[in-house]
């Protein structure tokens, strides 16, 4: 019988014989806290807040908090395949990591320590375009694996195609597109620290490495650090952007485009009409817009939207093997997950983020088997119930 991602608790257990527990809690809403203790106020507060009072990321948990999984019995699953395909890919698992930037304030090893977690669980990695490591250093890291960019959409043209001309030639396979942060929201965790790793040139190293970045600077990176960064600050991002902008994209990029950050229906149609192949369901983990719909919530509207059209992903909120489980059941084809690898990372570099996965997937075989379920596909609107508000 093949092995199944379940059985990592059985490895647990074997371990605990001779007297070996997990260097990480199994329940992953535990590592935040820990990592509260081990670094600073700056870096965690950069990856764990929220924008405004954090009432967006309190609904994206009790969105899912408040769906509930009915259980089905006297069902064979006896033999389980988590497999879905994904935007023409065969993945192992509904799962990838989200792209998640400047990680190098988490830990020394940053994305390169992820990617190869990744790899080695062989679940995606989406690179973000505020990486800590220049994106063809994370490719190296990751050998054949399946690697996945994600574009913040700058002002300079020449800047973003160079990105996407890289990104391709490095091998990454899926072109994910944030569309929710043409500016930085109101993030008072950060604010109250002035803590922006940018400003320190921590997540500029695809910029600081490109060519055309490059060629609009007076004087090498080196020797003027702070024009650089001042540089990158002015064309980070573009609230002048439009649908019609899509068609560059599409220009430049001969893989799958995915764009991130969607939460109304008509903005999936929108998407669908300019020939993107999937969107993302996110609110940002909650940390653009205060008072947002939680993302668990306009999931259902998007997928019955344009369900038909387009790959329809979910992130926003994963904490767990019956968070994904939900996502599912609500119209997701696959989640993202991001905090909690972020945690694992700062934690336990590489092993923390294997950790981090081992133990999503392991409660997601787990969860899906217990109710009744021997794969991804067979979860539906009909396997949930809502609480009453």
């Amino acid at each position: 019988m093949a092995p199944h991602r379940a059985d990592f608790q059985y490895e647990i257990y074997l371990n605990g014989m001779t007297g070996a527990v997990p260097r990480l809690p199994t329940d992953l809403t535990r590592l935040e806290e820990l990592t509260e203790r081990r670094l600073g106020p700056g870096p965690v507060g950069y990856v764990a807040g929220s924008a405004g009072n954090g009432s967006t990321a309190r609904a994206n948990r009790a969105a899912l908090d408040r769906r509930r999984i009915v259980p089905r019995m006297l069902r064979d699953v006896h033999e389980r395949d988590l497999s879905v395909r994904v935007l023409g890919r065969d993945l192992p698992a509904p799962l990838a990591l989200a792209p998640v930037g400047v990680l190098s304030i988490m830990h020394p090893d940053a994305e390169p320590a992820a990617a190869r977690a990744a790899a080695a669980q062989g679940v995606p990695y989406i690179l973000s375009s505020a990486s800590s490591t220049p994106m063809e250093q994370v490719a190296e890291a990751m050998g054949d694996a399946e690697r996945w960019f994600q574009l913040y959409w700058a002002k300079d043209r020449e800047v973003t195609r160079s990105f996407l001309r890289r990104a391709w030639a490095s091998g990454y396979s899926v072109l994910v597109v944030t569309l929710d942060t043409p500016l930085l929201a109101w993030r008072p965790r950060d604010l109250d620290q002035a803590y922006l790793p940018f400003l320190h040139g921590v997540g500029t190293a695809n910029y600081f490495s490109d060519p055309a970045f490059r060629a609009g600077l007076a004087k090498p990176v080196h020797e003027d650090p702070n024009a650089a960064v001042m540089h990158f600050v002015g064309m980070f991002a573009d609230p002048g952007k439009t649908w019609p902008d899509l068609a560059f994209l599409r220009e430049n990029w001969d893989g799958p485009i995915v764009l991130k950050g969607v939460l109304h229906p008509d903005d999936a149609r929108l998407a669908a009409d300019a020939g993107m192949d999937g969107v993302v369901v996110s609110n940002h983990g909650g940390r653009q817009v205060a008072g947002s719909v939680a993302a668990a919530d306009a999931l259902p509207r998007v997928a019955e939207a344009v369900g038909d059209r387009l790959t329809v992903l979910f992130d926003s909120g994963i904490r767990s093997g019956d968070d994904i489980v939900k996502a599912l059941a609500l119209g997701a084809r696959a989640v993202l997950v991001g905090r909690p690898y972020a945690y694992g990372l700062g934690l336990d570099g590489q092993a923390g983020v294997e950790h981090v996965i081992r133990c999503l997937l392991a409660e997601l075989d787990l969860t899906l088997a217990l109710s009744g379920h021997t794969g991804p596909a067979g979860v539906g609107p009909d396997d949930l119930v809502e609480d009453a508000v």
